[in-house]
Protein backbone atom coordinates (compact mmCIF):
# COMPACT_ATOMS: atom_id res chain seq x y z
CA UNK A 1 0.00 0.00 0.00
CA UNK A 2 1.58 3.22 -0.78
CA UNK A 3 2.02 6.23 1.29
CA UNK A 4 -0.58 8.02 -0.39
CA UNK A 5 -3.63 5.32 -0.16
CA UNK A 6 -2.43 4.81 4.04
CA UNK A 7 -3.12 8.13 4.99
CA UNK A 8 -6.33 8.10 3.49
CA UNK A 9 -7.34 4.48 5.00
CA UNK A 10 -6.16 6.31 8.30
CA UNK A 11 -8.19 9.80 8.17
CA UNK A 12 -11.61 10.38 7.09
CA UNK A 13 -12.76 13.11 4.74
CA UNK A 14 -15.75 14.24 6.70
CA UNK A 15 -13.21 14.33 10.31
CA UNK A 16 -10.66 16.26 8.38
CA UNK A 17 -12.53 18.85 6.58
CA UNK A 18 -14.97 18.97 9.86
CA UNK A 19 -12.13 20.71 11.79
CA UNK A 20 -12.43 23.81 8.81
CA UNK A 21 -16.21 23.69 7.86
CA UNK A 22 -19.27 23.43 10.34
CA UNK A 23 -20.93 20.22 8.26
CA UNK A 24 -24.47 19.12 8.81
CA UNK A 25 -26.17 15.80 7.75
CA UNK A 26 -27.80 15.79 4.22
CA UNK A 27 -29.01 12.11 3.88
CA UNK A 28 -25.89 10.31 3.42
CA UNK A 29 -23.82 13.23 2.63
CA UNK A 30 -22.93 16.29 4.39
CA UNK A 31 -23.24 19.62 3.65
CA UNK A 32 -22.12 23.23 4.50
CA UNK A 33 -20.90 27.00 3.57
CA UNK A 34 -17.85 27.28 1.49
CA UNK A 35 -14.35 28.39 2.55
CA UNK A 36 -13.67 28.98 -1.15
CA UNK A 37 -16.20 32.08 -1.31
CA UNK A 38 -18.77 33.68 0.41
CA UNK A 39 -22.16 32.00 0.23
CA UNK A 40 -24.78 32.21 2.58
CA UNK A 41 -26.21 28.81 1.45
CA UNK A 42 -24.77 26.18 1.85
CA UNK A 43 -23.41 24.66 -1.74
CA UNK A 44 -20.40 23.04 -0.40
CA UNK A 45 -20.97 18.93 0.16
CA UNK A 46 -18.62 16.14 1.15
CA UNK A 47 -18.93 12.47 0.14
CA UNK A 48 -18.26 9.94 2.49
CA UNK A 49 -18.71 6.83 0.44
CA UNK A 50 -16.20 8.21 -2.21
CA UNK A 51 -14.31 10.30 0.19
CA UNK A 52 -14.45 13.17 -1.79
CA UNK A 53 -15.52 16.84 -1.76
CA UNK A 54 -16.98 19.28 -4.17
CA UNK A 55 -18.30 22.90 -4.22
CA UNK A 56 -21.66 23.22 -6.60
CA UNK A 57 -21.02 27.15 -5.95
CA UNK A 58 -17.36 27.90 -6.79
CA UNK A 59 -16.76 24.28 -8.32
CA UNK A 60 -13.68 23.49 -6.39
CA UNK A 61 -13.36 19.61 -5.43
CA UNK A 62 -11.44 16.51 -4.74
CA UNK A 63 -10.32 14.72 -1.95
CA UNK A 64 -8.51 15.17 1.35
CA UNK A 65 -5.34 16.20 -0.02
CA UNK A 66 -6.51 18.61 -2.48
CA UNK A 67 -8.41 20.26 0.28
CA UNK A 68 -5.77 20.48 2.39
CA UNK A 69 -3.86 22.03 0.06
CA UNK A 70 -6.49 24.55 -0.81
CA UNK A 71 -7.21 25.38 2.54
CA UNK A 72 -3.77 25.95 3.86
CA UNK A 73 -1.87 27.15 0.45
CA UNK A 74 0.50 24.32 0.38
CA UNK A 75 1.89 22.34 -2.73
CA UNK A 76 1.23 18.21 -2.91
CA UNK A 77 4.51 17.30 -0.85
CA UNK A 78 3.11 19.83 2.05
CA UNK A 79 -0.15 18.04 2.17
CA UNK A 80 0.89 15.09 2.14
CA UNK A 81 2.84 15.69 4.88
CA UNK A 82 0.55 17.82 6.85
CA UNK A 83 -1.81 14.95 7.06
CA UNK A 84 1.03 12.03 7.72
CA UNK A 85 1.38 14.14 10.96
CA UNK A 86 -2.18 13.76 11.66
CA UNK A 87 -2.65 10.22 10.61
CA UNK A 88 0.67 9.16 12.66
CA UNK A 89 2.39 8.29 9.24
CA UNK A 90 6.04 9.20 9.05
CA UNK A 91 6.54 10.85 5.32
CA UNK A 92 9.51 11.10 3.36
CA UNK A 93 10.94 10.76 0.38
CA UNK A 94 10.20 7.58 -1.79
CA UNK A 95 13.50 5.46 -2.18
CA UNK A 96 14.54 3.15 -4.59
CA UNK A 97 13.45 -0.24 -2.33
CA UNK A 98 9.50 1.75 -2.01
CA UNK A 99 8.96 2.13 -5.38
CA UNK A 100 9.96 -1.27 -5.61
CA UNK A 101 7.42 -2.17 -3.24
CA UNK A 102 5.16 -0.37 -4.79
CA UNK A 103 5.41 -1.98 -8.52
CA UNK A 104 5.35 -5.12 -6.30
CA UNK A 105 2.38 -4.44 -5.10
CA UNK A 106 0.35 -3.54 -8.39
CA UNK A 107 1.69 -6.78 -9.36
CA UNK A 108 0.51 -9.13 -6.20
CA UNK A 109 -2.98 -7.07 -6.86
CA UNK A 110 -3.32 -8.09 -10.24
CA UNK A 111 -2.21 -11.21 -9.46
CA UNK A 112 -5.04 -11.77 -7.01
CA UNK A 113 -7.48 -10.44 -9.20
CA UNK A 114 -6.51 -13.23 -12.04
CA UNK A 115 -6.97 -15.81 -9.59
CA UNK A 116 -10.22 -14.65 -8.31
CA UNK A 117 -11.61 -14.97 -11.74
CA UNK A 118 -10.20 -18.33 -12.63
CA UNK A 119 -11.58 -19.53 -9.70
CA UNK A 120 -15.14 -17.67 -10.09
CA UNK A 121 -15.16 -19.34 -13.90
CA UNK A 122 -14.28 -22.70 -12.21
CA UNK A 123 -17.58 -22.26 -10.24
CA UNK A 124 -19.80 -21.40 -12.21
CA UNK A 125 -18.94 -23.76 -15.19
CA UNK A 126 -16.84 -26.17 -14.60
CA UNK A 127 -17.94 -29.92 -13.92
CA UNK A 128 -15.62 -30.76 -11.30
CA UNK A 129 -17.65 -27.83 -9.06
CA UNK A 130 -20.89 -29.29 -9.22
CA UNK A 131 -20.19 -30.25 -5.26
CA UNK A 132 -19.43 -26.69 -4.30
CA UNK A 133 -22.37 -25.33 -6.14
CA UNK A 134 -24.36 -28.02 -4.78
CA UNK A 135 -23.23 -26.94 -1.39
CA UNK A 136 -24.01 -23.37 -1.79
CA UNK A 137 -27.55 -23.96 -2.86
CA UNK A 138 -27.99 -25.95 -0.45
CA UNK A 139 -26.64 -23.19 2.48
CA UNK A 140 -29.31 -20.99 0.35
CA UNK A 141 -27.09 -18.64 -1.69
CA UNK A 142 -28.54 -16.98 -4.96
CA UNK A 143 -27.01 -16.59 -8.05
CA UNK A 144 -26.60 -13.13 -7.78
CA UNK A 145 -25.00 -13.03 -4.48
CA UNK A 146 -21.98 -15.72 -5.46
CA UNK A 147 -21.80 -12.89 -7.99
CA UNK A 148 -21.65 -10.22 -5.58
CA UNK A 149 -18.85 -11.74 -3.55
CA UNK A 150 -17.42 -13.43 -6.46
CA UNK A 151 -17.06 -16.89 -5.25
CA UNK A 152 -15.00 -19.29 -6.47
CA UNK A 153 -13.87 -23.01 -6.43
CA UNK A 154 -10.06 -24.11 -6.47
CA UNK A 155 -9.67 -27.78 -8.52
CA UNK A 156 -8.51 -30.80 -6.42
CA UNK A 157 -5.39 -30.87 -8.84
CA UNK A 158 -1.59 -29.68 -7.17
CA UNK A 159 -0.73 -27.32 -9.83
CA UNK A 160 -3.66 -26.21 -11.83
CA UNK A 161 -3.67 -22.28 -10.70
CA UNK A 162 -0.22 -22.30 -10.98
CA UNK A 163 -0.30 -23.54 -14.68
CA UNK A 164 -3.13 -20.91 -14.92
CA UNK A 165 -1.26 -17.85 -13.37
CA UNK A 166 1.92 -19.24 -15.53
CA UNK A 167 0.15 -18.87 -18.45
CA UNK A 168 -1.21 -14.81 -17.50
CA UNK A 169 2.30 -13.73 -17.12
CA UNK A 170 2.76 -13.94 -13.50
CA UNK A 171 5.67 -15.71 -12.17
CA UNK A 172 6.17 -18.55 -9.46
CA UNK A 173 8.04 -15.99 -7.01
CA UNK A 174 5.02 -13.57 -7.35
CA UNK A 175 2.22 -16.58 -6.77
CA UNK A 176 4.18 -18.06 -3.51
CA UNK A 177 4.40 -14.38 -2.10
CA UNK A 178 0.84 -13.82 -2.74
CA UNK A 179 0.43 -16.87 -0.42
CA UNK A 180 -1.52 -19.17 -3.04
CA UNK A 181 1.58 -21.45 -3.66
CA UNK A 182 3.77 -23.43 -0.79
CA UNK A 183 7.59 -24.03 -0.81
CA UNK A 184 8.14 -27.58 -0.79
CA UNK A 185 11.32 -28.08 1.57
CA UNK A 186 12.72 -30.97 -0.80
CA UNK A 187 12.19 -28.01 -4.11
CA UNK A 188 9.36 -26.94 -5.77
CA UNK A 189 5.67 -25.48 -5.11
CA UNK A 190 1.90 -26.76 -5.04
CA UNK A 191 -1.26 -24.98 -4.77
CA UNK A 192 -2.40 -23.71 -1.54
CA UNK A 193 -5.98 -24.55 -1.88
CA UNK A 194 -7.33 -27.41 -3.35
CA UNK A 195 -10.70 -28.30 -3.96
CA UNK A 196 -12.33 -25.76 -1.65
CA UNK A 197 -15.02 -23.21 -1.77
CA UNK A 198 -13.08 -19.81 -2.73
CA UNK A 199 -14.01 -16.43 -0.84
CA UNK A 200 -12.27 -13.24 -2.06
CA UNK A 201 -10.92 -11.04 0.31
CA UNK A 202 -11.43 -7.51 -0.38
CA UNK A 203 -9.46 -4.18 1.44
CA UNK A 204 -11.41 -1.62 1.54
CA UNK A 205 -11.13 -0.15 -1.89
CA UNK A 206 -12.28 -3.56 -2.88
CA UNK A 207 -8.97 -4.97 -4.30
CA UNK A 208 -8.53 -8.41 -3.54
CA UNK A 209 -5.69 -9.28 -1.02
CA UNK A 210 -5.85 -12.55 -0.40
CA UNK A 211 -8.45 -15.86 -0.06
CA UNK A 212 -10.63 -17.96 2.38
CA UNK A 213 -11.43 -21.39 1.49
CA UNK A 214 -13.69 -23.60 2.61
CA UNK A 215 -13.39 -27.58 2.54
CA UNK A 216 -15.87 -29.48 0.62
CA UNK A 217 -15.14 -33.28 1.46
CA UNK A 218 -15.64 -33.42 5.28
CA UNK A 219 -12.56 -35.42 5.83
CA UNK A 220 -10.13 -32.64 4.73
CA UNK A 221 -9.08 -30.29 7.05
CA UNK A 222 -8.97 -27.25 7.92
CA UNK A 223 -12.62 -26.47 7.67
CA UNK A 224 -11.63 -23.01 6.94
CA UNK A 225 -7.74 -21.68 5.39
CA UNK A 226 -7.20 -18.19 4.82
CA UNK A 227 -4.09 -17.06 2.96
CA UNK A 228 -1.14 -16.39 5.27
CA UNK A 229 0.03 -12.80 5.79
CA UNK A 230 1.61 -11.24 2.47
CA UNK A 231 3.02 -8.07 1.74
CA UNK A 232 -0.81 -7.08 0.82
CA UNK A 233 -2.73 -9.25 3.62
CA UNK A 234 -2.63 -8.86 7.76
CA UNK A 235 -5.55 -10.21 9.14
CA UNK A 236 -5.61 -8.36 11.74
CA UNK A 237 -5.82 -5.26 9.76
CA UNK A 238 -8.87 -6.41 7.52
CA UNK A 239 -12.76 -6.88 8.06
CA UNK A 240 -14.80 -9.22 5.51
CA UNK A 241 -16.97 -7.29 4.18
CA UNK A 242 -15.94 -3.97 5.27
CA UNK A 243 -15.85 -3.55 1.20
CA UNK A 244 -19.62 -3.97 0.55
CA UNK A 245 -20.69 -2.05 4.22
CA UNK A 246 -19.01 0.65 4.72
CA UNK A 247 -21.63 3.09 3.05
CA UNK A 248 -24.69 0.78 4.71
CA UNK A 249 -23.06 1.23 8.11
CA UNK A 250 -22.90 5.09 7.70
CA UNK A 251 -26.53 5.10 6.42
CA UNK A 252 -28.01 2.66 9.31
CA UNK A 253 -25.33 4.68 11.69
CA UNK A 254 -25.00 0.84 13.20
CA UNK A 255 -22.18 -2.17 12.66
CA UNK A 256 -23.22 -5.59 12.81
CA UNK A 257 -19.98 -7.23 13.59
CA UNK A 258 -20.48 -11.54 13.25
CA UNK A 259 -17.89 -14.47 12.98
CA UNK A 260 -17.40 -15.88 9.60
CA UNK A 261 -17.87 -15.41 5.98
CA UNK A 262 -20.96 -17.12 5.60
CA UNK A 263 -22.48 -14.56 8.96
CA UNK A 264 -21.41 -11.83 6.41
CA UNK A 265 -22.64 -13.67 2.81
CA UNK A 266 -25.73 -14.27 3.79
CA UNK A 267 -27.32 -11.45 5.79
CA UNK A 268 -26.05 -9.26 2.40
CA UNK A 269 -28.10 -11.22 0.45
CA UNK A 270 -31.30 -10.27 2.58
CA UNK A 271 -30.69 -6.90 2.77
CA UNK A 272 -28.16 -6.54 5.87
CA UNK A 273 -25.49 -4.79 4.45
CA UNK A 274 -24.06 -3.25 7.41
CA UNK A 275 -22.40 -6.74 8.61
CA UNK A 276 -18.55 -7.26 8.88
CA UNK A 277 -16.50 -10.18 10.19
CA UNK A 278 -12.89 -10.37 11.64
CA UNK A 279 -10.70 -12.73 9.63
CA UNK A 280 -10.61 -15.80 12.24
CA UNK A 281 -9.13 -13.93 14.82
CA UNK A 282 -10.54 -11.73 17.89
CA UNK A 283 -11.32 -7.64 17.17
CA UNK A 284 -8.14 -5.53 17.33
CA UNK A 285 -7.61 -2.04 17.78
CA UNK A 286 -7.29 -1.57 14.07
CA UNK A 287 -10.74 -3.31 13.50
CA UNK A 288 -12.69 -1.03 16.14
CA UNK A 289 -10.85 2.42 14.64
CA UNK A 290 -11.55 1.47 10.81
CA UNK A 291 -16.01 0.85 11.92
CA UNK A 292 -15.14 4.01 14.87
CA UNK A 293 -15.02 6.02 11.79
CA UNK A 294 -18.12 5.31 10.20
CA UNK A 295 -20.68 4.77 13.09
CA UNK A 296 -20.36 4.64 16.98
CA UNK A 297 -22.92 2.18 17.33
CA UNK A 298 -21.65 -1.79 17.33
CA UNK A 299 -23.72 -4.78 17.76
CA UNK A 300 -21.79 -7.89 18.28
CA UNK A 301 -23.29 -11.07 17.92
CA UNK A 302 -21.00 -14.28 17.71
CA UNK A 303 -21.56 -17.57 18.11
CA UNK A 304 -23.59 -18.96 21.48
CA UNK A 305 -20.98 -21.26 22.54
CA UNK A 306 -18.16 -21.19 25.01
CA UNK A 307 -15.50 -20.00 22.23
CA UNK A 308 -18.22 -17.43 20.90
CA UNK A 309 -18.57 -15.73 23.91
CA UNK A 310 -15.00 -15.60 25.21
CA UNK A 311 -14.48 -14.12 21.75
CA UNK A 312 -17.18 -11.36 22.98
CA UNK A 313 -16.03 -10.24 26.04
CA UNK A 314 -11.86 -9.93 24.43
CA UNK A 315 -13.90 -7.95 21.66
CA UNK A 316 -15.49 -5.81 24.44
CA UNK A 317 -12.05 -5.54 26.08
CA UNK A 318 -10.13 -4.44 23.38
CA UNK A 319 -12.95 -1.92 22.08
CA UNK A 320 -13.12 -0.27 26.10
CA UNK A 321 -9.32 -0.11 25.79
CA UNK A 322 -9.14 1.37 21.98
CA UNK A 323 -11.85 3.61 21.33
CA UNK A 324 -12.68 7.15 21.51
CA UNK A 325 -13.45 8.60 24.26
CA UNK A 326 -15.03 12.24 25.81
CA UNK A 327 -13.12 13.69 28.64
CA UNK A 328 -15.63 14.89 31.24
CA UNK A 329 -13.94 16.63 34.41
CA UNK A 330 -13.54 15.24 37.52
CA UNK A 331 -12.39 16.63 40.77
CA UNK A 332 -10.81 14.63 43.99
CA UNK A 333 -10.74 14.75 47.27
CA UNK A 334 -8.38 18.16 47.43
CA UNK A 335 -10.59 19.82 45.10
CA UNK A 336 -8.82 19.76 41.99
CA UNK A 337 -9.55 18.76 38.62
CA UNK A 338 -8.95 16.13 36.82
CA UNK A 339 -10.41 14.07 33.58
CA UNK A 340 -12.20 10.77 33.63
CA UNK A 341 -12.44 9.37 29.74
CA UNK A 342 -16.54 7.98 28.48
CA UNK A 343 -16.42 5.55 26.09
CA UNK A 344 -17.75 6.99 22.94
CA UNK A 345 -19.52 4.20 21.92
CA UNK A 346 -22.64 2.26 21.91
CA UNK A 347 -21.67 -1.01 22.72
CA UNK A 348 -24.49 -4.14 22.40
CA UNK A 349 -24.71 -7.77 21.75
CA UNK A 350 -26.91 -10.18 20.54
CA UNK A 351 -27.01 -14.04 22.46
CA UNK A 352 -28.05 -16.37 19.47
CA UNK A 353 -30.04 -19.37 19.89
CA UNK A 354 -28.00 -22.68 20.67
CA UNK A 355 -26.88 -24.14 17.56
CA UNK A 356 -27.73 -21.30 14.99
CA UNK A 357 -25.71 -18.63 13.32
CA UNK A 358 -26.27 -15.57 11.97
CA UNK A 359 -26.74 -16.70 7.80
CA UNK A 360 -28.81 -19.56 9.18
CA UNK A 361 -30.84 -17.44 11.67
CA UNK A 362 -31.98 -14.70 9.11
CA UNK A 363 -33.05 -17.61 6.47
CA UNK A 364 -35.06 -19.69 8.96
CA UNK A 365 -37.08 -16.73 10.72
CA UNK A 366 -35.95 -13.86 9.69
CA UNK A 367 -38.22 -11.83 11.87
CA UNK A 368 -36.81 -13.53 14.78
CA UNK A 369 -33.02 -12.54 13.85
CA UNK A 370 -34.52 -8.46 13.27
CA UNK A 371 -36.03 -8.90 16.88
CA UNK A 372 -32.64 -10.11 17.96
CA UNK A 373 -30.99 -7.18 16.65
CA UNK A 374 -33.72 -4.37 18.28
CA UNK A 375 -33.50 -6.31 21.29
CA UNK A 376 -29.56 -6.31 21.45
CA UNK A 377 -28.33 -6.38 25.03
CA UNK A 378 -26.24 -3.10 26.50
CA UNK A 379 -22.85 -4.51 26.66
CA UNK A 380 -22.96 -3.72 30.74
CA UNK A 381 -26.11 -6.06 31.14
CA UNK A 382 -24.42 -8.53 29.12
CA UNK A 383 -21.18 -8.65 30.82
CA UNK A 384 -22.96 -8.71 34.32
CA UNK A 385 -24.98 -11.73 33.09
CA UNK A 386 -21.62 -13.40 32.24
CA UNK A 387 -19.92 -13.04 35.77
CA UNK A 388 -23.34 -14.18 37.54
CA UNK A 389 -22.36 -17.53 35.62
CA UNK A 390 -19.07 -17.36 36.56
CA UNK A 391 -19.18 -16.07 40.17
CA UNK A 392 -21.06 -17.00 43.24
CA UNK A 393 -23.06 -14.07 44.32
CA UNK A 394 -24.07 -14.53 47.22
CA UNK A 395 -21.08 -15.08 48.53
CA UNK A 396 -19.20 -12.30 49.91
CA UNK A 397 -15.97 -12.63 48.03
CA UNK A 398 -18.01 -13.25 44.43
CA UNK A 399 -19.78 -9.93 45.27
CA UNK A 400 -16.64 -8.27 45.30
CA UNK A 401 -15.44 -9.70 42.29
CA UNK A 402 -18.72 -8.83 40.29
CA UNK A 403 -18.80 -5.29 41.73
CA UNK A 404 -14.78 -4.89 40.83
CA UNK A 405 -15.12 -6.13 37.36
CA UNK A 406 -18.23 -4.09 36.81
CA UNK A 407 -16.67 -0.43 37.81
CA UNK A 408 -14.57 -0.18 34.85
CA UNK A 409 -17.89 -0.47 32.93
CA UNK A 410 -19.87 1.82 34.48
CA UNK A 411 -17.03 4.67 34.11
CA UNK A 412 -17.43 4.09 30.81
CA UNK A 413 -20.74 5.07 30.01
CA UNK A 414 -21.17 8.52 29.05
CA UNK A 415 -24.79 9.50 29.97
CA UNK A 416 -24.35 10.16 34.03
CA UNK A 417 -28.19 9.01 34.65
CA UNK A 418 -27.65 6.41 32.86
CA UNK A 419 -24.24 5.24 34.39
CA UNK A 420 -26.46 5.56 38.18
CA UNK A 421 -29.72 3.73 36.59
CA UNK A 422 -26.86 0.50 35.85
CA UNK A 423 -25.58 0.65 39.23
CA UNK A 424 -28.69 0.50 41.14
CA UNK A 425 -29.59 -2.19 39.16
CA UNK A 426 -26.52 -4.12 39.82
CA UNK A 427 -26.72 -3.24 43.26
CA UNK A 428 -30.19 -4.86 43.49
CA UNK A 429 -29.21 -7.94 41.67
CA UNK A 430 -26.67 -8.55 44.60
CA UNK A 431 -28.45 -7.24 47.38
CA UNK A 432 -26.05 -4.48 48.01
CA UNK A 433 -26.95 -0.88 48.56
CA UNK A 434 -26.97 1.28 45.74
CA UNK A 435 -25.52 4.49 47.92
CA UNK A 436 -22.54 2.06 48.15
CA UNK A 437 -22.32 0.90 45.32
CA UNK A 438 -22.08 4.37 43.49
CA UNK A 439 -19.90 5.82 46.42
CA UNK A 440 -17.12 3.72 45.28
CA UNK A 441 -17.32 3.61 42.12
CA UNK A 442 -17.39 7.71 42.74
CA UNK A 443 -14.05 7.59 44.75
CA UNK A 444 -12.59 5.11 41.87
CA UNK A 445 -12.88 7.81 39.48
CA UNK A 446 -11.57 10.43 42.26
CA UNK A 447 -8.33 7.87 42.66
CA UNK A 448 -8.30 7.93 38.46
CA UNK A 449 -8.12 10.95 38.06
CA UNK A 450 -5.27 12.12 40.62
CA UNK A 451 -3.25 9.49 39.09
CA UNK A 452 -3.66 10.67 35.31
CA UNK A 453 -2.86 14.07 36.99
CA UNK A 454 0.34 12.85 38.92
CA UNK A 455 1.50 10.92 35.78
CA UNK A 456 1.36 13.76 33.46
Amino acid sequence: MSVIDLIKDHLDVAEVIGRTVQLQRAGRNLRGLCPFHSEKTPSFYVFPDSQRWQCFGCNKGGDIFTFVMETQGLDFRGALEELGRQAGIEVRPLTPTQVQAGAETERLLALNEAAANYFHTLLTSAPQATRAREYLQRRGFKVATLETFKLGYSLRAWDALRTHLLGQGFTVEDIVKAGLLVEKEEGGTYDRFRDRLMIPIRDRRGHVIAFGGRVLNPEDEPKYMNSPQSPLFDKSQVLFGLDLASQAIREADAVIIVEGYMDVMIPYQEGYHNVVAPMGTALTEAHLKQLHRLTRHFIMALDPDAAGIHATIRGLETARQSLERDWEPVFDARGLIGYEGRLNADIRVVTLPDGLDPDELILRAPERWERLLTEAQPVVRFFFSQLLEQENKDEPKGKARIVDAMLPLLRDISNAIEREAYAQEIALHLGLDARMLLDRLRVRERVEAVRREQGQ
